[in-house]
């Protein structure tokens, strides 16, 4: 009888202690929880992603900031290579948008510079006269105005514009387009009407040390009409077509004679 007493307790022992085992490994399988660090990392993944997007200031609020970001080391060029402050404050300000183009934001240049035969640098592709041509790369956009006046003063196409009065921004306007820097044929009259409209001939002024006198109301660009002339070159020479040559300055012809002046902007 006590045999058999001995056996039940032992066989009751036995069963509570295999249950309480058990219990133990299904309890240790819901430690485990690598679902919640997943959903923090996708928290601040989406965060990020809200930043970047930010308003995008507009153009005339950018042109401003632009000038007053670059117009001393556009003097510091002007001083050292001769090149109109106001020229390259205003190439700038169209060739790269007010800083704002996609190109400009990627690559730091400011001048449309091409990779040209010779460029060892940096080099990135964009669709401009033609798909994916070469652009160059700089690093710091103080290095692109440094190259534009490096890529003027060592190209002979443009020695001509050395030949002009310091500060003559109207001749310079002219004569890059001659000499082929840009193919828009309204290129000399962008450039004139925003260092105009911006007072960028001030830097030169202040550049040459001569007091800067602002003009109201008063066309700062004419042509002095000279034997040979005719209102179709005129106007090809400024990057206007006749009927606004001819607009600007109310002719009601053609006729033009020597010694005549002819406003290029109103």
């Amino acid at each position: 009888m006590k045999l058999k007493v001995v056996l039940i307790c032992l066989l009751t022992i036995g069963f509570l202690s295999s249950c309480n085992s058990k219990k133990q490994v299904v309890h240790s399988k819901h430690k485990i929880q690598p679902t919640e660090k997943k959903v923090v990392a996708a928290k601040e993944k989406s965060n990020s992603a809200e930043k970047i997007l930010e308003p995008k200031p507009t153009i005339a609020t950018s042109t401003v900031e632009y000038i007053n970001t670059y117009k001393d080391v556009a003097m510091k060029e002007m001083r050292e290579f001769k090149i109109p402050a106001s020229i390259t404050l205003a190439q700038g300000i169209v060739e790269s948008t007010s800083g704002n183009s996609e190109l400009t934001k990627r690559s730091n240049n400011h001048f449309g510079i091409k990779c040209h035969k010779g460029w060892e640098g940096d080099h990135t592709f964009h669709d401009d006269d033609e798909k994916g041509e070469c652009f160059r790369v700089y690093k710091d956009p103080m290095n692109s105005y440094r190259d534009h006046s490096l890529f003027l003063t060592t190209r002979s196409r443009y020695s001509n514009l050395f030949t002009l009065n310091a500060g003559d921004y109207v001749g310079w306007a002219q004569g890059l387009s001659e000499a082929g820097y840009a193919t828009d044929r309204r290129y000399p009259a962008k450039l004139i009407a925003l260092i105009e409209k911006f007072d960028l001939h001030k830097y030169d002024a202040e550049v040459l040390g001569i007091p800067f006198v602002k003009v109201e109301n008063v066309s700062m660009v004419q042509h002095i009409v000279i034997k040979g002339d005719t209102l179709y070159n005129i106007s090809k020479r400024y990057g206007l077509t006749v009927e606004e040559l001819k607009k600007i300055n109310e002719l009601g012809s053609s006729d033009i004679s020597i010694g005549q002046a002819l406003s290029i902007t109103k």
